[in-house]
């Protein structure tokens, strides 16, 4: 079984993120990350489970304009220069028949705050055909250019493992 971890990072706190998870997925799969910048147009065919995830802007996704915005508030630049996970997932064809897909955002813990980036990004998933695995997950820092809040590296990674075994549940139920 093989994973595919793609994210998008402002400021670095998803790329943590996303390698964490990655991380607890190697304890059952083979897994690459790769940063949207670098990822291919389509999803190779011998993914059985693609992980996506990005900072969550204006309630959402990130725009271009948003991008923009947190360029200016980076103090050593942004780990994500190009497009946006929004656009990534839209120009993507659709999802292979064995992949299975789930997201994750980071975002500002407070409380009543809708929107959130995993929504979209779950919701753009399922239109291209993947079969959503199980429920997409937010990990949160404490302001718009982080830091992570405390622990939130540990719950990644173990969210990680938790998708290994579900994916693979999910394997020998469709057998």
């Amino acid at each position: 079984m093989r994973a595919l971890v793609v994210y998008e990072s402002m400021f670095g706190n998803t790329q943590t993120i996303a390698r964490a998870i990655a991380d607890g997925l190697a304890t059952r799969m083979a897994v690459d990350v790769v940063e949207i910048g670098g990822a291919s147009a389509a999803v190779p065919g011998d993914v059985d489970l693609l992980v996506v995830g990005g900072p969550t802007h204006a309630f959402g996704m990130s725009r271009p304009n948003t991008r923009q915005s947190a360029a200016q508030q980076a103090t050593s630049g942004l780990v994500s220069k190009g497009q946006g996970m929004r656009e990534w997932l839209t120009a993507l064809p659709g999802g292979a028949a064995q992949a299975a897909a789930v997201a994750f955002d980071t975002r500002v813990k407070i409380p009543l705050i809708p929107g959130a980036a995993r929504r979209g990004a779950e919701k753009l998933l399922r239109r291209k055909g993947f079969r959503i695995l199980t429920g997409s997950q937010s990990f949160y820092v404490s302001g718009t250019p982080g830091p992570l809040l405390e622990g939130e590296a540990e719950r990644a990674r173990s969210w990680g493992v938790v998708l290994a075994t579900a994916r693979e549940t999910d394997a020998h139920q469709l057998a």
